[in-house]
């Protein structure tokens, strides 16, 4: 029989008890108790390091592909290939110096990249849809621009350039050298 001085031992047992099957403890799990802040500081340093990595292996990767393919010819093909060596530049700045104004730099040069790709599918498109109406003079409406779409230069292709670009910026966002000690 319970004794009224046992009912206070009782019920702490009893949350006890509520307590670790609610925190998992009860299962052998540990309550863990972390700083937030630190973890999210670990954790955002992850990403942005996978950021970095994919930035540098699509940029090595894109800038090969395109001097593999001779796309050097006039203004217009050189351009993506200035800013993809530029960008390469700006990278390696960045990784010796780890100064506010590299990140600066990355965020200018990668809007310049997205920029670029915009404008090199309308050129790609162009290119097409010249060669198209020059081949088949009649065509028109969406019969052009599926053939413009589909046609020798990748209309799509310069995507690449905008997507770059944005992983770029997504590396910037934030960046502990930007923010204030302040803020």
């Amino acid at each position: 029989m319970l004794k009224p001085w046992m009912f206070d031992e009782k019920l702490t047992e009893v949350e006890g008890k509520i307590r670790s099957v609610s925190d998992g403890s009860a299962w052998g799990w540990r309550p863990t108790r972390t700083n937030t802040s630190m973890t999210d500081t670990v954790t955002f340093q992850r990403v942005r390091l996978l950021l970095m990595v994919t930035l540098v292996l699509g940029v090595t990767g894109v800038g090969a592909e395109l001097l593999l393919l001779e796309h050097t010819d006039g203004f217009k093909q050189g351009v993506p290939v200035a800013l993809l060596a530029l960008g390469l530049i700006v990278l390696l700045w960045h990784a010796v110096s780890k100064r506010a104004s590299s990140v600066r730099a990355i965020q200018i040069t990668m809007a310049l990249f997205v920029a670029s790709g915009f404008i090199g599918m309308v050129w790609h498109y162009q290119g097409n849809m010249e060669f198209e109406l020059e081949t088949y003079p009649s065509l028109s409406g969406l019969a052009l621009f599926k053939e413009a779409m589909m046609g020798a230069t990748p209309a799509l292709a310069p995507g690449t350039m905008i997507e770059l670009g944005l992983i770029g910026l997504a590396y910037t966002y934030r960046h502990p050298l930007l923010v204030h000690p302040a803020d």
